[in-house]
């Protein structure tokens, strides 16, 4: 590549020379979806470097649910939406993030870098998640606050015993692979139980740490086959853009050794546990640095910020959960004594409280847990979401009332319990279309309204055995 250099602006140069040390030959230029997948191009260095100022034509698909269908028809001079870059399915352009850049360890020669798409006039794409939470942090940044995120998601991996590979197996959706697990699990933080994993957990832990992500922590969880992995706090932008790896990342490590890895929250397999992803997070101080939320010796666990705070993402629980839990599925985990939230409360050291406060009222840590996401749930639009909420709370000085003493038995209002009722949630709640703008919380109720109504003109097995007998 010398010959390129020399026609490289000068910002560039440096990731030019990180391209040739690490012998890179292709880099696979992604962004994250409406669904938070990764979609990408593989493209070889050159190209790669000749559209780091261009960008790269790249068709979006934003209007395509989670079966690759569209939403509404495509092929007029207008939509339904009313936005453009979508009419005739137009190519788009995906400018590359160097700041995401990553050695693949498990692919020979290759890298992978996150951009944002805009559209053909350069303007950004109106639907673009990534530039949502940008968008986001920027608000919380003038008011005088950095977001710092945790990550802490719950997993599955199987091991594949028939990939269901043939003709007519590749529908859409294609049928799943059949499986069996990896361990018995129900021993939670087993190390015999975590050692019998440690042989595709060491290669995760290895691949996560050579790309230089800060990695706490990967052990088995409490179901079979179940695990957990958690990262350093982090910024908020950098926290999505992790998520988005750790999950591409694990998916094609355990392919690649005949096993399945899996982030939907409640598979359909015998005595599985359903998973969470838990968003531990904070703000600190954007003339300091410290954390805002450390409390005084007053009776609340957090300062009045973080109080406020608080108060916002309870008053806007409802609201979010079509970001924090996209999915049919993951409302089947929303179950009393099970770990996970039923009711919008609080505790202070609590597990079965949607809001968990973690850590001493003085301690550097003190962070606020947010039990209540999916692990399938796009990490940009979560993230969005807790900063929208909590920054409303912050501007209108809400209180979030006493902690709960009995949260499965609370007076509080129930989580939506389907992704039916979240979807009135996001409609009754103007905030979002405030924030994120009217156009996409229409589009994004008419993406979920199109799965549902999927959903419910499909028959299921439990239909099947209800009634195919009986009748």
């Amino acid at each position: 590549m010398p010959e390129i250099l020399d026609d490289l602006p000068s910002h560039h140069r440096r990731l030019e020379q990180t391209l040739q040390d690490q012998a890179i030959r292709q880099v696979r230029l992604g962004w994250g979806d409406q669904h938070g997948i990764v979609r990408s191009k593989t493209v070889t260095t050159r190209e790669f470097l000749n559209c780091l100022d261009s960008g790269k034509d790249f068709p979006s698909l934003t209007i395509f649910d989670t079966t690759n269908h569209p939403i509404l028809y495509p092929f007029t001079g207008d939509n339904d939406l009313g936005l453009p870059g979508i009419s005739g399915l137009p190519d788009n352009i995906v400018m590359p993030d160097p700041s995401t850049y990553r050695k693949l360890p498990w692919l020979d020669g290759t890298a992978w870098v996150l951009g944002d798409m805009h559209l053909q006039d350069g303007g950004p794409d109106p639907l673009c998640t990534r530039q949502f939470l940008k968008r986001q942090v920027a608000r919380m940044n003038q008011a005088g606050f950095e977001p710092i995120v945790g990550l802490e998601v719950e997993f599955h991996i199987f091991k594949v015993t028939d990939a269901a590979l043939t003709p007519e197996e590749s529908g859409k959706p294609p049928a799943p692979p059949a499986v069996t697990n990896l361990t018995h699990g129900y021993q939670y933080l087993s190390e015999n139980r975590t050692d019998e994993l440690e042989d595709v957990l060491a290669a995760i832990r290895s691949a996560l740490l050579e790309m230089e992500l800060p990695l706490a922590g990967l052990d088995a969880e409490w179901g079979p086959s179940q695990c957990e992995i958690t990262f350093e706090p982090m910024m908020a932008l950098a926290a999505a853009d992790a998520m988005l790896l750790l999950r591409t990342a694990i998916k094609q490590i355990c392919r690649r050794r005949g096993l399945h890895a899996t982030f939907m929250t409640f598979p359909q397999i015998a005595n599985v546990m359903p998973s969470g992803w838990h968003l531990h997070q904070s703000l600190n101080d954007g003339k300091t640095g410290a954390n805002a939320f450390i409390g005084d010796d007053g009776p609340n666990p957090l300062s009045d910020v973080g109080m406020r705070y608080l108060a916002g993402l309870l008053a806007h629980a409802a609201g979010t959960s079509i970001l924090t839990t996209p999915t049919i599925n993951g409302y089947k985990r929303y179950r009393p004594d099970s770990l996970a939230p039923c009711h919008v409360n609080w505790g202070w050291e609590n597990r079965s409280t949607m809001l968990r406060i973690v850590g001493a009222r003085q301690s550097r840590s003190i962070h606020i847990e947010n039990r209540i996401g999916e692990p399938c749930a796009n990490p940009y639009l979560y993230i969005a979401s807790q900063i929208v909420s909590g920054l409303d709370g912050i501007d209108r000085e809400l209180d979030p009332g006493a902690p709960s003493r009995r949260p499965y038995d609370d007076a509080a209002d129930r989580l939506p319990a389907s992704l039916m009722e979240a979807v009135a949630a996001l409609r009754a709640d103007p905030v979002f279309a405030q924030r994120l703008g009217p156009e996409f919380v229409d589009y994004l109720i008419e993406l979920k309204e199109s799965e549902i109504e999927r959903f419910l003109t499909a028959v299921t097995d439990w239909e099947q055995r209800e009634y195919f007998t009986l009748y």
